[in-house]
């Protein structure tokens, strides 16, 4: 195998933890899915899909070769993915935090500029730079199959994680948003839960003391 069992469940519960977590794409594709229906929201989808391809591209093809020439920039986007992720865990956990199914509306949109819009979201939204750059390296295993086979091995099975949730909400995001919007004890158990998990991968990202991946 490419990847072991823990490195993919690791990197499951990463995708996971960070997909559940309000960020530029959720609430683009909340926001969508609301005003335009479903299928609006799917094709959005399906550009946020592209923009992922585009960072598993680029994440297997140079940065393990950047990280091996300069491993002092290894160390600088650690701590730099580590100050992002608490400040993402700090806007969860604050008093009056942004509520992702209080979507602002948006004017209709025709299917090349919903897919265009997706894969604009993605590649400039910070937190998936973060997971390729900071978060996805420290699953690889130095003395394992070669870093940019196990680097497109750990990003499906992150993009699978990220398409799958991003799916439910998307088809369910009116019905949430009601839902949600009658119990908002709900959203706060959301947002602290997604604040700790947050701070325990921004705790990870500076105690690990491995060395940059190598290819």
């Amino acid at each position: 195998m490419v990847i072991d069992g823990a490195a993919a469940a690791g990197i499951a519960a990463v995708a996971l933890g960070l997909v559940l977590t309000p960020g530029p794409n959720m609430l683009y594709l909340v926001s969508r899915s609301i005003t335009q229906g479903r299928r609006a929201g799917l094709v959005s989808l399906f550009g946020v899909a592209a923009g992922f391809g585009v960072y598993l591209v680029a994440a297997a093809a140079g940065v393990a070769s950047l990280f091996a020439a300069v491993p002092a920039a290894y160390t600088v986007l650690k701590v730099a993915g580590a100050a992002y992720l608490l400040y993402l865990a700090f806007r969860a956990l604050r008093p009056g935090g942004d509520a992702v199914f209080a979507a602002k509306d948006l004017p209709a949109d025709p299917t090349w500029r919903l897919f265009t819009m997706g894969l604009t979201t993605n590649l400039l939204n910070p937190k998936i730079a973060v997971l390729y750059v900071a978060l996805l390296p420290q699953f690889v295993d130095p003395g394992g199959a070669p870093v940019w086979e196990q680097s497109l091995a750990l990003g499906a099975v992150q993009i699978v994680v990220a398409l799958t949730v991003n799916a439910l909400i998307v088809c369910s995001a009116s019905t949430l948003a009601r839902v949600l919007g009658r119990r908002p004890s709900w959203v706060r158990v959301q947002r602290w839960l997604m604040g700790g998990v947050l701070g325990a991968l921004a705790v990870r990202l500076l105690l690990d003391r491995a060395p940059a991946p190598t290819t």
